[in-house]
């Protein structure tokens, strides 16, 4: 089944290529050609286009944050004092290395966030030394993660 997708850019072969680079992000062109049973050069303009369109937002590695001794995964909420105040706490939030993710949200919370932290204690100091502090913050819940149940991206095939 071919998926119907608002961007014109989208047909079945860029699906494809798509699929091929979500499985591994290094898979070189030319064995996309190969698999694909297109030129080497069709793959380079193909992507090329996928960029332009926005479709594709770049190319990077994924790193294990317990590897590197991230042992505090959480996923945090944030009320804030007003609404007005999302954007200018978001932006803030941004200069902090430990929030990896910022979404803007509906229902309780204003924003949603995934911070790592070394440990649970660390993670107190980010939360109440670094967030509480941002003006506009008004409370905060946080979730602990005990481990990835799977992450994948979004389909397009």
């Amino acid at each position: 089944m071919i998926k119907k997708f608002k961007n014109e850019v989208m047909d079945y072969l860029n699906q494809k290529i798509i699929d091929l680079l979500s499985k591994d992000g290094r898979m070189a062109f030319s064995d996309i050609s190969k698999e694909l049973k297109i030129s080497n050069s069709l793959v380079h303009q193909r992507i090329k286009k996928l960029m332009e369109a926005n479709i594709i937002n770049g190319f990077n590695i994924k790193l294990n944050a317990k590897e590197l001794g991230y042992e505090t995964i959480t996923f945090t909420g944030i009320t804030t004092k007003e609404a007005r105040y999302s954007y200018s706490i978001a932006e803030q939030l941004q200069e902090i290395p430990e929030v990896v993710e910022c979404h803007f949200v509906s229902g309780k919370y204003a924003l949603f966030l995934k911070i790592v932290a070394s440990n649970n204690e660390e993670f107190r100091k980010i939360l109440y030394e670094k967030i509480h502090v941002i003006e506009g913050v008004g409370s905060t819940d946080s979730f602990i993660s005990f481990g990835s149940a799977f992450e994948k991206n979004i389909p397009v095939i």
